[in-house]
């Protein structure tokens, strides 16, 4: 992979599609950028606006619409196109049969056209789409991520340096399992400064007042329907985490994500795409970090597994 020639190819032109394809365009992470939707006019639509876009940008870079043909010579294929959510459905595991057809035609459309990239995975249900990616592309498995629960994971740390009036980024927590009804988080390695939570918590109780974890983790898995049920989407957020790992992967940061990867042998776990804390590479999915569980957040990781891999026989392959 090549920075000086990198090109990223998003499918799906919505509300979180055009977001990610405009985030990657203002950081200028890449030479080039396609966009690819269903409806032709609405990714020609947005490809062009972003173009005029860039007059104002600090680099040059290519953005047009086109069709699978583009995945070729693309470094990155990010897919966000998915069925709706169902009407008044607050579990994201309901979109996992009217995806399957679309996720299964847009993956062999991509693969048809010769793409030997890195997948990320948007759609929803994110861990169930990126094994479905997995299983139908052929692809290494370190070579298709999922979004998973990066995105709740920044919300967790909002939700904890507004408690104690600090930069998120001075807070480090991960939610990890299912980007879904059971995920979990890894309260024992959550810190604030290299400070345990719980002692900051306990120390700075005017602050925390009767804020509890239960809280949190509800605050956190809640905080996208609340955005869901008053705007109809959410985009930035996840366009944001979308652009992060991107980032990751064409400047081979080797940052620690926790993403939707394939988890076979790490935490007693095999064959499972879930989220855990991962380093990524310029050669995707690079090695699975394997924090310390305590027995509660272990049996909380072994259910999102259970939950998971009850639908992996529903899929169509």
């Amino acid at each position: 992979m090549s920075f000086k020639n990198s090109k990223v190819v998003i499918v799906g032109a919505g509300n979180v599609g055009s977001t990610t394809a405009y985030s990657i365009i203002n950081q200028g992470l890449c030479e080039e950028v396609a966009l690819i939707d269903v409806n032709k006019d609405k990714a020609y639509a947005e490809a062009l606006d972003m173009a005029h876009s860039v007059f104002f940008m600090n680099r040059n870079i290519k953005v047009h619409s086109g069709d699978y043909s583009e995945c070729k010579d693309a470094d990155i294929v990010i897919i966000t196109a998915s069925a709706p959510m169902p009407k008044d459905s607050h579990n994201r595991l309901e979109m996992l049969a009217p995806s399957m057809n679309i996720m299964k035609s847009i993956v062999t459309s991509v693969m048809d056209n010769g793409f030997d990239g890195i997948f990320l995975i948007i759609s929803n249900p994110v861990d169930i789409m990126t094994y479905y990616t997995w299983k139908i592309s052929g692809l290494p498995k370190n070579h298709v991520i999922g979004s998973g629960t990066n995105l709740d994971s920044a919300r967790l740390c909002c939700e904890l340096a507004n408690m104690y009036d600090l930069d998120a980024k001075s807070v480090e927590a991960y939610v990890c399992g299912e980007h879904g009804d059971s995920e979990f988080v890894s309260w024992n390695s959550a810190t604030i400064g290299g400070k345990n939570i719980d002692d900051v918590m306990a120390d700075n109780k005017s602050r925390t007042g009767t804020v509890t974890k239960p809280d949190l983790l509800k605050m956190t898995a809640q905080a996208g329907w609340e955005i869901f049920n008053r705007k109809g989407n959410t985009c930035y957020g996840i366009a944001s985490s979308a652009t992060s790992i991107v980032k990751s992967i064409l400047f081979n940061e080797n940052r620690i994500y926790p993403v939707t990867v394939d988890v076979d042998g790490q935490y007693g776990l095999h064959g499972v795409f879930l989220s855990v804390p991962t380093i990524i590479d310029n050669t995707g999915a690079k090695e699975i970090v394997e924090i310390k569980l305590m027995p509660d957040e272990q049996a909380a990781l072994m259910h999102s597994a259970e939950v998971l891999t009850s639908f992996y026989a529903e899929l169509a392959l």
